[in-house]
């Protein structure tokens, strides 16, 4: 055993292996020399596979389940006690140590046991493990789709709020929001539907869009915003040859994602700045508030699934992990830069377009 690939179990991690299984079968072995054969199978387990309470068994599931801990396969847990019969048989020889077919067969019963617990315990351990895994996972898509259906069902409601109170037409730029949250939603729910009926990841459509565009159609919804958090919005002039490849809805999602933090977090009275513009061979997007600053040390924290570092605890701590997987599935980067005592600024980079002139 020693002389296979390493995986970082030391002799204490190892206690319940090969070690107490050693002793085990030299008690059972004893045992059956004894007036009262029939005992050794409190020490061993019976024969033929049944069911039942031993001492192998118990330091068998033991070993199983911290094999799986150490990363190893099932292969290699039932190679562990292959290895044992194999030195046990190797030693005998080497030494003319003879034993009987009993003897052997007593070899056979601990090991078969032995092997059937450890392999038992793994499986169940590997299992638990998966299901608890596919739980979380499950947990973070719907966390994600209620996310989602909640921010294109405020932008809607913000929009007609706006559009009532003005008496605006639908057909200028808050109609335009309107209708654009609108079909957000269908498709948030078609997808769901799709997802429902046969998962297909996420595969999307790519296409090239103007920048100057894309944030234009972003600035409508962060305004209505803005006026709600008490907050100005400041857009910086896009040049109108740059374009961007990929998902245009994944995009709107992540950007989108960024500004509402940016909104929640500001202080009042200050503003959010959108600024998008290109050096070298990157278009990026920054999205800047004034919120103070992080604490030390939590940047990259920020990106995870439920992570919450605000006073105001009204979402779901996923607006940042949605947007940086929405932005990497096109191919680019979601990084935050904190301004101690200022801000943050959140930077999408993605590879730079230019748009054909006509």
């Amino acid at each position: 055993m020693a002389q296979r690939p390493a995986r970082g179990a030391s002799v204490v991690q190892l206690e319940n292996g090969v070690p107490l299984f050693l002793g085990q079968l030299i008690e059972t072995l004893r045992s059956e020399q004894t007036d009262c054969p029939a005992d050794s199978v409190i020490v061993s387990g019976s024969p033929g596979g049944n069911a039942g309470r031993s001492d192998i068994g118990e330091a068998a599931a033991q070993h199983g389940h911290e094999l799986l801990r150490l990363g190893y396969t099932v292969d290699q847990v039932v190679h562990d006690y292959g290895d044992l019969c194999q030195a046990i048989t190797d030693l005998a020889h080497e030494r003319d140590a003879p034993f009987s077919i009993d003897e052997f067969r007593t070899l056979n019963r601990c090991l078969d046991n032995a092997i059937a617990d450890a392999v038992t315990e793994f499986s169940y351990q590997r299992d638990f493990k998966m299901a608890t895994q596919h739980a979380v996972e499950e947990g973070e898509r719907m966390g994600s789709f209620a996310h989602e259906l909640r921010n294109f069902l405020h932008t809607a409601n913000l929009a007609f709020a706006a559009a009532k109170a003005g008496n605006l037409p639908l057909f200028g730029a808050t109609g335009a929001v309107l209708e654009r949250s609108l079909a957000g939603l269908e498709k948030l729910i078609e997808h769901s539907i799709e997802d429902a009926r046969i998962p297909s990841g996420d595969s999307a459509k790519w296409t090239l869009f103007s920048l100057a565009d894309f944030i234009n159609e972003t600035k409508h919804a962060a305004n209505l915003a803005a006026k709600l958090r008490g907050c100005g919005l400041v857009v910086t002039p896009v040049d109108l040859q740059l374009a961007v490849s990929g998902n245009r809805d994944l995009l709107y999602s992540a950007l989108g994602n960024l500004i509402q933090n940016a909104f929640k977090f500001t202080q009042p009275n200050s503003d959010v700045t959108l600024n998008a513009y290109a050096v070298a061979d990157k278009i990026l997007i920054e999205v800047k508030d004034h919120g103070g600053g992080l604490p030390p040390g939590k940047a990259e924290q920020m990106f995870l699934p439920f992570q919450q570092f605000g006073v105001d605890k009204s979402g779901l701590g996923l607006g940042l992990s949605i947007a940086r997987r929405s932005v990497e599935l096109n191919d680019g980067v979601l990084s935050v830069r904190d301004i101690p005592g200022v801000g943050c600024i959140f930077t999408i980079s993605l590879p730079r377009h230019t748009l054909m002139k006509k």
